[in-house]
Formats: C-alpha cells, structure tokens, sequence
C-alpha cells in the first residue's frame, strides 16, 4: 500500500480514538446531517454560532470550521471572532467559502474571514477557489462553473500567497499547499445529487486535521475517506434518499484497513 494510503487508515483510526469535538459555525442547510456525519466517523460535533460564546467554544474544540453558507452579518462576525481566537491558541481553522463568487458580499466576506482568521485549509469547488483571487469567477451558489483542472494553475499560486493549503474538490480533488500537491480519486456521482456534501466534506477535513497536523495530508485523507464512503454508499442505494442515509453508514462502517485499500491518494 502506498504512504498517503497508510496515513489515512491511521489517521481514521486516531480520529476514533481520540474523538475530538470539532466546533461548527455552519450553515442551516446542512448543521444536522453535517452533525449526524461527525458523530459516524468518530468526532465529537457542536454547533454554535452566539457572538457570545465562540471563543469560549473555540478553547475547548479540537478544530473549527467556518462555513458561510446561510451568510449574514451578525454570523460572519462570529465566525471573525472564532477564527482569531483560533489563531491566537493555534487551533486549525478550515474553511468554506461557499457561494463566493455569486455576490459581491459573499465574496468578500469570505476574503476577509480569510484574512483575518489564517486558516489552515480553505475546502471549497473550482469557482468558489478562483473566486478568492479573481473577480467574477462564475460561482452559481454552491455549484461550479469551473473543472477542478482550471482551478489548479491559481491554486498553486493562491495557496502560496495565502499560505495555506487549498482543497479543491470535484470529480477528481486536488489538495494543495503550494509545493505539495495530491490527487484524490475517490467518490460517487451521486454525492453531488444531496445538498451537503460539500460542506460534510469540509468537516471531515476538519476532524482529521484535529489529528493530523500536516494540513495537506489530513485533507487528503479526509477527502479519500468520504469518497470511498461515498462509493460504499453507492453499493446499496440507487437514488438520493437512500443514498444520503447509507453514506451517513458507511462513514461509520468504514475501517482503517478498508481506508487504506480503498483511498486513490496520489501525488500530482
């Protein structure tokens, strides 16, 4: 098996061990089936968003993730406050710019909760990336108008500039840092026919990094391990309904040892 293969069924079976309590400042659409795919692969979810409380949250979770897809000021403001006392404490910080590029608030919200919180990951598709750098990317809420092989040339660059790791994800993902890149090939179709995937996918990303320091090697394994849920999920569902629910099985199911035969990690 090779070595990003091997890493992934040991950070899978760390995440079980350890359990960590990923903190979520998430949109409506998905918090439950987002909280209900954490507590199957192993982590413990909270959801909270309260201005009043995120620090406070923060300093207790293992990873944090920002997700700006039911936006709004009051929220956008919680997520700057979460994300700078994540910075402050060295806490990893992914982060979803969903939608960016389809407005000009949504977009430059997302810059700035970059700016201001130096994440560790940004996970997003081809158009929400290129939005980050370029005006009018052609971002149509969370879907894309970009393959991800459009958005690798300014990946590379953007994840050197911003210094972080990009996780661009489609029917083949890359995971980028700027020197290191790798490919993962795993999923299903029908993945993209269930609203949350993409933002379950971010979570995921994040329980990983809360045992895996190395942000490019925690997203990959993170990324191969939902889409070979995604891909077991398949197996014995064959429409949307029963796919969402054997995904949420299979991401419970799923061993270190399936990981590691299973994952299509590989460098770029």
């Amino acid at each position: 098996m090779s070595a990003p293969a091997a890493a992934a069924a040991a950070d899978l079976a760390k995440l079980r061990e350890k359990q960590p309590l990923i903190h979520n400042i998430t949109n409506l659409v998905v918090m439950n089936f987002t909280a209900n795919a954490l507590l199957a692969m192993g982590a413990s979810p909270v959801m909270a968003h309260a201005i009043d409380e995120v620090a406070d949250m923060v300093g207790i979770a293992s990873a944090l993730v920002l997700n700006i897809g039911t936006l709004s000021a009051e929220w956008a403001a919680s997520m700057l406050a979460a994300g700078r006392r994540a910075s402050e404490i060295g806490l990893p910080v992914v982060v979803d710019p969903v939608g960016a590029g389809a407005t000009p608030f949504r977009t430059a919200t997302a810059r700035r909760i970059i700016a201001g919180t130096r994440p560790a990951v940004i996970r997003g598709n081809a158009s929400e990336i290129l939005s980050l750098k370029e005006s009018g990317s052609g971002a149509r809420g969370v879907d894309s108008r970009h393959a991800v092989e459009q958005a690798a040339e300014a990946a590379h660059g953007l994840a050197a500039e911003l210094g972080c790791t990009l996780a661009i994800t489609g029917p083949v993902d890359l995971v980028t840092d700027g020197r290191r890149s790798l490919r993962v090939a795993n999923g299903h179709p029908l993945m993209a026919r269930i609203t949350g995937t993409g933002c379950t996918a971010t979570a995921a990303v994040a329980a990983f990094l809360a045992v895996d320091p190395d942000p490019v090697r925690a997203a990959a394994a993170a990324l191969a391990y939902f889409g070979l849920a995604g891909e077991v999920a398949a197996q014995k569902a064959s429409a949307p309904g029963s796919f969402m629910i054997q995904l949420l099985d299979a991401l419970y199911t799923i061993t270190p040892e399936q990981l590691e035969r299973g994952c299509r990690i590989s460098n770029e």
